[in-house]
């Protein structure tokens, strides 16, 4: 039974996990959209919705906290300034998953991860 198991190790090591959700959250504020397999994109969802709604506080110690996750001046800046004010009407939901065909190497269920606000396909 799966009590009390709520995190998908993708196969990997803690160190490795860390720093491949860390690097895909990296791509996906910097591209805004990205394709990867669905349980990977299901993790990254977990990831980082947690910090964007730190993004949207702005204060010295919630950069801190999100920089010390993503180590990338750049991109937390990004974050910071572009994305929060973006979504900072939203109140959750900032990511959206949407499936796309098997690889076709291995048939792995592949998905696309976006950032809701930023896609113009979707507008209203």
């Amino acid at each position: 039974m799966r009590h009390g198991k709520k995190i998908n190790h993708l196969g990997r090591k803690y160190s490795h996990r860390k720093l491949m959700l860390s690097n895909m959250a990296i791509s996906l504020i910097k591209y805004k959209r990205i394709n990867t397999t669905l349980s990977k994109a299901k993790a990254l969802k977990k990831y980082i919705e947690p910090l964007i709604t730190k993004s949207k506080k702005n204060d010295l110690n919630t950069i801190r906290i999100v920089f010390k996750q993503l180590q990338n001046k750049k991109i937390v800046s990004d974050l910071f300034k572009v994305i929060s004010n973006k979504v900072k009407d939203r109140l959750g939901g900032y990511i959206r998953i949407i499936k796309t065909v098997y690889r076709l190497g291995d048939r792995a269920d592949m998905a696309m991860i976006e950032l809701v606000d930023f896609n113009k396909t979707y507008k209203k």
